[in-house]
């Protein structure tokens, strides 16, 4: 339920609340989804993330109700809208959506294309029509004025906030955003997605959000699913899977990573860098070891040495390749595990420190995550 100044009622618990329970979907002979559950609380915003063909706009288009399950159930503010004998039409279930391109209509004015969502709505037409109109372009951040221009006469950012607009008209339960930021340049990308973040999150609209940038994922959402060969590989807070991912092919999706031969006795695992804190595993004996780039820090009293092989420079942050050294410090623990020669990547602010041929010094921060050896 909605009031009349387009948020969502929370007087209901369960409204907005968004719950799919082993779907599974084929098209042909080929298998993409393969029992789906996935729970997103009302208000929040859950990302999807995963490689091209992975299954996420799939689960996406079963949500919206652009696709029937085979088989499971989705569930919108407790009502079942596909699966065990139910059906909802898509333009029945409450439900938004903003697509890649916005899918804007070229023959309609700006104004126009957002008071096409209000048809069949609490809104007439007239004076009223447009008043919500005009509430809505200032919602999402765009001039009254630009509600007379056409598509094509406004910004690429500019046309997905109208996109926006119109999917808010409707006052929905739940708004799908279908890689609605990637054909956007970089800054515009940032810029337009804290905007749509802003406003759904204002209107405490339940949001789901496709994407294959993880980036975007891990800065948009409450809840970010990593999805994987048609199933969800790990569902949790940004910072836990990107911080404590649950195996090497999701912590290797979600960002660089710095893989080790290591061996684990107890709390702690030592490898080529020497002996590292570990986060709590069951995994004792051979290892492989996974670090995040920016864990491994230049410090001048470090007890890991490494020479400068290559630089990548991205302005405010370069991702500096080392190759490991065996000499250490009187006194640094030396690790049975060190490899000369061992290449190693880490970030760094300081472009200048790092030239091909210097040695730095190194420390580890944080914990180190254990899976289990390769092959």
């Amino acid at each position: 339920m909605t009031d009349t100044t387009g948020t969502t009622d929370t007087t209901d618990p369960a409204t907005g609340r968004l719950e799919v329970a082993a779907l599974t979907k084929s098209f042909g002979a080929q298998e993409v989804l393969r029992g789906v559950t996935l729970g997103v609380e009302p208000g929040s915003t859950t990302a999807i993330v995963g490689p091209s063909g992975s299954g996420k706009t799939t689960l996406l288009r079963l949500i919206a109700g652009f696709e029937r399950p085979d088989s499971g159930t989705v569930r919108l503010s407790g009502e079942p809208v596909a699966g065990d004998g139910a059906w909802v039409p898509a333009h029945h279930r409450n439900v938004g959506y903003v697509a890649q391109d916005g899918a804007l209509f070229p023959h309609l004015t700006v104004g126009q294309n957002i008071a096409f969502g209000l048809v069949g709505g609490a809104v007439g037409g007239g004076r009223r029509a447009k008043a919500r109109v005009d509430e809505l372009l200032e919602m999402v951040s765009l001039d009254r004025a630009l509600a007379s221009r056409r598509p094509h006469e406004v910004s690429g950012g500019q046309q997905q906030r109208v996109a926006l607009a119109r999917a808010l008209a409707r006052e929905p339960q739940l708004m799908l955003l279908d890689e609605s930021f990637s054909a956007l340049d970089a800054g515009l990308r940032v810029a337009t997605r804290r905007t749509v973040a802003a406003v759904l999150g204002a209107a405490g609209i339940t949001t789901v959000l496709v994407t294959h940038d993880q980036a975007e994922a891990l800065s948009f959402a409450d809840q970010v699913a990593v999805m994987r060969g048609g199933t969800l590989a790990q569902v949790d807070s940004p910072l836990e899977v990107y911080t404590r991912p649950v195996d090497r092919a999701t912590a290797e999706f979600l960002g660089d990573a710095v893989m080790l031969e290591a061996w684990v006795d107890g709390d702690r695992a030592t490898c080529s860098l020497g002996t590292v804190p570990l986060a709590p595993t069951t995994h004792r004996g051979r290892v492989q070891l996974m670090l995040r780039p920016e864990q491994i820090r230049v410090d001048p009293e470090g007890p890991i040495r490494g020479v400068v092989v290559d630089t990548d420079y991205f302005g405010p942050e370069s991702t500096v390749r080392l190759e490991l050294t065996s000499g250490r410090e009187p006194g640094c623990e030396t690790s049975a595990l060190a490899r000369e020669g061992e290449i190693i990547s880490i970030r760094h602010s300081n472009a200048f420190i790092a030239a091909p041929g210097t040695e730095l010094r190194l420390r580890i921060e944080g914990e180190a995550i254990a899976f289990p050896p390769a092959g």
